[in-house]
């Protein structure tokens, strides 16, 4: 089938950055939904089985509206994973996700750094303290893929590691016992997608919300993936979860260091990635200081406090 469509009025600047460097954008779309594009001037030709033409169509029309500024390759992938939806920019090129906050964006220039990550990366790490929204903004990215059919599901995932406490003691079965250390999770969610569109994705299956252990022996194709509480993971629990990804899969795993409640002597999967993966292509590392706490301002300088007493320690034991 061959479709074409004209720009009209043309606007050579938006052309151009619709087209990419060297017509690189033009070459992805072709490469990621087997059709031939020509163009001549404003002028495009889109040969291609009917379904992908379209497509092709739909996605060089979505770039053209956004095309006042140059387009990252990032974006281009992402609109083909998403039917053509597009991962949407602010004028002042900041990624806004599509939730129900519609003020949700970076704060601080980490945070920004993370959201790229997130969207440039199949398997993104957000490492940093308290109150710096790597849980939340990982959330969100994850709600705004899910609303723009990027992905089919939303899969959050925290280890069941108490904090100087047993889950024997708690009431209840199991899923009972480890409801209280995925509330967090939950809370997210309904505050981003509200209460009435979680459960509706619940009972689709579009979510789901389970302990790191139930991962094992699974494959996850087509979903966003977030592993929470990260530091509490063996590394053997690490690798576990992240050769989980399946294809068309995003995955970001968030985590404190200086809040690992493993036993005594345990080494953290968290810390342990971070130094045997971080020379590895495709992985991105975001690392999170008290400048990036966006809670009550005592947060930031509880953050400091800490780590200023852990320093001596480190450099004695050094």
């Amino acid at each position: 089938m061959i479709l074409r469509h004209s720009f009209i009025p043309p606007n050579n600047k938006r052309l151009s950055n619709l087209c990419g460097p060297m017509d690189e954008h033009l070459r992805t779309i072709e490469a990621g939904l087997q059709v031939s594009i020509a163009r001549r001037q404003e002028l495009f030709k889109v040969e291609g089985p009917k379904k992908q033409a379209e497509q092709a169509l739909a996605v060089l029309q979505a770039l053209y509206e956004m095309a006042e500024r140059p387009i990252r390759a990032d974006t281009v992938q992402l609109m083909l994973a998403g039917d053509g939806a597009p991962l949407r920019e602010g004028v002042d090129g900041a990624i806004v996700l599509n939730t129900r906050r519609s003020d949700l964006r970076a704060r601080t220039p980490n945070q920004s750094l993370y959201l790229e990550s997130i969207a440039s990366h199949d398997i993104s790490f957000g490492i940093g303290p308290a109150g710096t929204g790597k849980t939340y903004l990982a959330v969100a990215c994850a709600v705004d893929a899910l609303e723009r059919q990027a992905v089919q599901r939303i899969i959050l995932t925290r280890p069941a590691v108490e904090a100087g406490e047993r889950l024997g003691f708690l009431p209840g079965d199991l899923t009972q016992k480890v409801d209280p250390y995925l509330r967090p999770l939950y809370d997210a969610l309904y505050e981003l997608m509200g209460f009435e569109r979680v459960q509706k994705a619940f009972e689709r299956n579009q979510l789901e919300i389970a302990p790191l252990a139930f991962m094992r022996g699974r494959t996850l194709n087509h979903a966003f993936i977030i592993l929470d509480e990260a530091q509490n993971t063996t590394p053997e629990q690490m690798k576990m979860f992240l050769t989980r990804i399946g294809f068309g899969s995003t995955c970001v795993v968030t985590g404190d260091v200086s809040q690992i409640d493993l036993p005594k002597g345990a080494t953290s999967g968290l810390v342990d990635a971070e130094r045997v993966l971080r020379r590895v292509r495709g992985l991105g590392f975001t690392r999170f200081t008290s400048a990036d706490v966006v809670r009550h301002p005592l947060v930031a300088r509880i953050v400091d406090a800490y780590d200023a007493q852990r320093r001596p320690a480190r450099a004695a034991s050094d």
